[in-house]
């Protein structure tokens, strides 16, 4: 049961457009925390500029009361800031053969990420991601937002991913210096 104060509490947040307000799970008789999440994203493509980077050796997901995220580890980059495109696609096409890879979802996300999955040097693999085949080890059973998510190609020291996504949502990317991390809303 809420309280007044809680309830104008939730009405303040709402009318001062913080975004959705998400009642966390309280035993009997505790009172009710609210989660107030992120808005202002935006759903236009982000970019940062190239990089002379590691390469890719992870992929992994993870669900949190506002959004999903997406995790690409590339360990060696160290201080250099990794090069990414990540933009909403009509259609997710492999680099460079051009072939359509079918993406589960009502939005996809074409994610460019400037860390091959090979070492340069050597040419072996750093992560078992195939062409047109779902991400290895990434399970989206679940998740509010994530549908699906497939491996394009690494080409030319880029790593090419569709994300399929519920809608057309919000996202931020956030550049670590280990990792690059992807944030997709679960509604506006």
């Amino acid at each position: 049961m809420r309280t007044r104060r809680s309830m104008a509490v939730l009405a303040a947040l709402t009318m001062a457009g913080v975004g959705a307000v998400v009642a966390a799970p309280t035993p009997a008789g505790a009172a009710t925390a609210a989660v107030a999440c992120p808005t202002g994203w935006g759903s236009l493509a982000k970019t940062a500029a190239d990089a002379d980077t590691g390469s890719l050796t992870d992929i992994r997901t993870g669900q949190h009361d506002c959004y999903d995220r997406m995790v690409f580890d590339v360990p060696t980059a160290g201080t250099t800031p990794i090069g990414y495109t990540v933009h909403y696609v009509d259609a997710f096409i492999q680099d460079p053969s051009g072939i359509r890879i079918p993406v589960s979802g009502g939005a996809i996300l074409e994610i460019l990420v400037s860390a091959p999955s090979y070492d340069l040097e050597t040419g072996t693999a750093t992560y078992p991601g195939r062409g047109g085949q779902p991400l290895p080890g990434v399970n989206l059973t679940g998740y509010r937002t994530f549908r699906d998510a497939k491996f394009g190609a690494s080409f030319e020291g880029v790593t090419q991913v569709g994300l399929g996504v519920r809608a057309r949502l919000p996202f931020r990317v956030t550049q670590l210096s280990d990792r690059l991390v992807i944030d997709v809303a679960h509604t506006w």
